[in-house]
């Protein structure tokens, strides 16, 4: 008897009468086998495993019709023994791990016998080896999983391993392949990850005959960097150290480079994580990345990232998915931490002000800001006790962010002109403005001395349905920065003080814009959002003329913060003209 079953929008057969039993090998070996190779890229990954944990320092891969028609492996590994061989290519058969204690602990790339055993289950492989001390190699043929020749052949130390009409035999996963150009470029970002992972090793990529990528193995990160995106812009990348070398070695070491805010790019697809020396996935470190740079990148821009992460093998496990390329953490609040300090504590200590060129080769025209509590428009009254000119509370000192700075005047009544030890550089006063008071805001609360203006009488603001909600979501948070409200009936409320920076604005307006600020806002950053709305608000505007010691307080405040070169929306304070630059406009050199 066959009865139906139904899914959402599909129809599905079973029948119910068909017994349990084992499945056949071969059928259980192409299903194991889908889930080690997915696509050609994926035979390549483990091909390369294997020439690295076999000690290669010279790697050749060949490719033709993406990979389909033609893998070819060449390295000067260590070899395999020829009585060795028959086996390297039965299931869970492995020279890496021998009890489940070692699974504890997996230093090699790869180990669980899966992936020259899953290879031959949906291709023709051939392989060629010799081992230190053997006068000849061993040469061997699989088709259909089994061993149909075997003989001495004529090698050079190390391991050749083809690969011919991939997934054949297995048609439901050659239809779903992608074109021969994007399978190309699925093996070209293999290959690539693995030269930053492994810089001493030199990695030759050719495809369809044509040399593509030739990486230096010089044992140099950003060598490698500079063949696989450009010497220029490796020059710019920062390098990560996180400690002395002398810290706990049971703690996460960070190493590695990244972009200055000026180099950014559209996508997160030029962020590559190793964590001993393996190229992984996972969520949280892409994330632990980009909350470093947190106000110091326009909406929508990504930065480039090659993050080395070493830790105790007990302290990963990478034995998640049998493709090996997703790791979870024991400590993964350690790893976060450890990952965002480093990056942070290198974009304060080396980020560069941005030039002119730098502005214009990286950085996209600003997308419309989130942050600003109320358009530039919405009043001019912030003056006074909003002008730079008042006094700020005591900071930590940034030393050596900012050169000392000289003020020349102000153009347009929005850039401070001023010189310093080496050119020219142009402050925006508005942006500048912002970050002093974003810090001085964010202090206030962390010490909670925030300065309070109270209403003479109190004032109502009707708010939205949604707006409601976020004040009752978020009406602690509103109190820590000086807001006195209640509750005034079914969707009105009643303002009884509010920040002192907001002193003469329009109080009913401020509230429902923050509001939906804050709305607009990601969880994980909102209480932030409020203090980045409110600078932005009561900073001084584009347009409004400052004297001289105005001009000269707000240079000094800036110095004082703990990141001078980007306002908390993550746009530049200042761009940077050298005298060298200057000689060359004006033809002196």
């Amino acid at each position: 008897m066959i009865t139906a079953r139904y899914g959402i929008g599909k129809r599905k057969w079973y029948n119910t009468n068909m017994p349990i039993k084992v499945l056949p090998t071969d059928v259980a070996s192409k299903i194991a086998a889908g889930e080690v190779v997915e696509r050609p890229a994926s035979v390549v990954k483990e091909l390369l495993d294997n020439s690295l944990d076999a000690g290669a320092t010279n790697i050749a891969v060949e490719v033709q019709g993406g990979g389909v028609r033609l893998i070819r492996v060449v390295d000067n590994g260590v070899g395999i023994p020829p009585e060795e061989v028959d086996i390297a290519f039965e299931r869970f058969a492995t020279s890496k791990v021998e009890t489940t204690d070692d699974l504890e602990s997996i230093s090699s790339l790869g180990f669980r016998g899966e992936a020259l055993p899953s290879i031959a289950a949906v291709a023709e492989v051939t392989m060629v080896t010799r081992s230190k001390g053997e006068l000849g190699g061993t040469f061997l043929n699989i088709k259909d999983s089994a061993v149909v020749e075997k003989a001495k052949r004529g090698c050079p130390l190390g391991t050749t391993v083809t690969v011919r009409n991939l997934f054949r035999s297995f048609p439901a996963r050659l239809k779903f392949l992608k074109s021969t150009a994007t399978e190309n470029g699925h093996i070209s970002q293999i290959v690539t990850q693995y030269s930053l992972a492994f810089p001493e090793v030199r990695f030759v990529l050719i495809v369809d005959g044509r040399t593509t990528f030739r990486s230096p193995g010089k044992d140099s990160l950003r060598e490698a960097l500079g063949v696989v995106y450009g010497a220029e812009n490796a020059k710019s990348l920062l390098a990560v150290e996180a400690g002395d070398g002398n810290e706990d070695p049971l703690l996460p070491h960070i190493t590695g480079f990244v972009s200055p805010p000026s180099f950014t790019r559209a996508t997160r697809g030029y962020m590559s994580f190793f964590v001993n020396r393996r190229w992984v996935q996972n969520r949280m470190l892409p994330y632990a990345l980009e909350e470093a740079y947190r106000g110091l990148l326009v909406t929508g821009r990504h930065p480039v990232a090659v993050i080395n992460i070493a830790l105790p093998p007990q302290d990963v496990d990478v034995n998640v998915h049998p493709a090996k390329s997703e790791v979870r953490f024991r400590h993964e609040r350690d790893v976060f931490t450890a990952v965002q300090m480093a990056v942070r504590d290198t974009l304060v200590a080396q980020a560069p002000i941005p030039t002119l060129e730098t502005l214009y080769q990286s950085q996209p025209a600003p997308a419309p800001s989130t942050g600003p509590l109320i358009t530039s428009d919405a009043g001019a009254q912030a003056t006074s006790a909003m002008s730079p000119v008042a006094t700020p509370p005591p900071v930590a000192p940034a030393v050596g962010l900012l050169p000392i700075l000289r003020v020349v005047g102000q153009v347009a009544s929005t850039y401070i002109i001023a010189e310093g030890p080496d050119g020219m550089y142009l402050i925006d006063q508005h942006a500048a403005h912002e970050r002093v008071l974003f810090e001085r805001i964010r202090d206030q609360r962390q010490r909670r001395a925030v300065e309070v203006q109270g209403m003479l009488q109190p004032v109502p603001v009707e708010l939205t349905v949604r707006q409601q909600e976020l004040l009752e979501m978020h009406g602690e948070a509103l109190a820590e920065y000086g807001f006195d409200i209640e509750h005034f009936g079914e969707r009105t409320c009643l303002v009884r003080s509010v920040p002192a920076m907001l002193r003469g604005q329009n109080v009913a307006q401020s509230l429902t814009e923050l509001l939906d600020f804050v709305g607009e806002g990601a969880k994980s950053d909102w209480r932030e959002g409020i203090a980045v709305s409110l600078a932005c608000h009561s900073a001084v505007l584009a347009g409004q003329v400052l004297s001289h010691d105005e001009m000269q307080d707000l240079i000094r405040q800036l110095e004082r913060t703990s990141n001078p070169k980007h306002c908390p929306h993550g746009r530049p304070t200042m761009i940077h003209l050298s005298a060298a630059q200057l000689e060359k406009g004006f033809g002196r050199r």
